[in-house]
């Protein structure tokens, strides 16, 4: 719990109906306007206008839940969402979540933008669940094993994710179309990870 609003500010929450949270169930996207609150970007307007709306309610892009006590509780993030060219919305945390339980996957991202009408993940493999698959099928050495069994490789992962996600009741729009197999694994030294472990 964030606790209760100060004196000096307002706190309100508004509906974000991508992500199924309305107001009048007690949750929503956390707004807050009063003294302490800033006042824009220096030199971007631009951004001002994203984080400020015309009536001065500073958007925090937490979604929040009001307790019974008046206090309030941080439930999720509005901008771990995005939108498809066919209007659908995707969280891709959630469906990180599923995919992650892939014995063949250790680290995976799923993108997608509003320029494309699915999304799309980078895995990297676990190499032991890996290792388990080749002796299965009587390949031993991942190094050198042929195209047409990392193309099986390729195609056994990938079926194993959407049967994960029809397993939790992901719709279709929220399954990966396609994937890409890192052949590193996701690092802040190699930069493929942020500080703040951001792909």
């Amino acid at each position: 719990e964030t606790g209760v609003p100060t004196p000096i500010s307002h706190v309100k929450l508004f509906d974000v109906p991508e992500k199924n949270y309305y107001v009048k169930d007690r949750v929503g996207e956390i707004c807050i306007r009063g003294e302490g609150v800033f006042k824009g970007n220096l030199h971007d307007d631009i951004k001002t206008r994203e984080a400020i709306d015309s009536e001065g309610w500073l958007h925090t892009s937490d979604i929040g839940q009001r307790t019974n006590h008046g206090a309030m509780k941080i439930i999720d993030r509005k901008n771990s969402v995005f939108k498809l060219s066919n209007g659908k919305f995707i969280a891709p945390e959630k469906i990180e979540n599923i995919y992650i339980r892939s014995r063949f996957i250790s680290q995976i991202y799923v993108h997608g933008n509003s320029m494309r009408d699915r999304s799309v993940a980078l895995i990297v493999l676990d190499e032991e669940g890996v290792k388990k698959w080749l002796n299965e099928a009587n390949n031993s050495d991942p190094v050198s094993i042929s195209f047409e069994t990392k193309s099986k490789l390729w195609q056994v992962v990938f079926n194993d994710m959407i049967q994960l996600g029809q397993m939790q009741h992901l719709m279709p729009h929220e399954q990966v179309k396609t994937i890409t197999i890192l052949k590193e694994p996701l690092t802040m030294e190699n930069d493929l990870l942020t500080p703040t472990f951001k792909v």
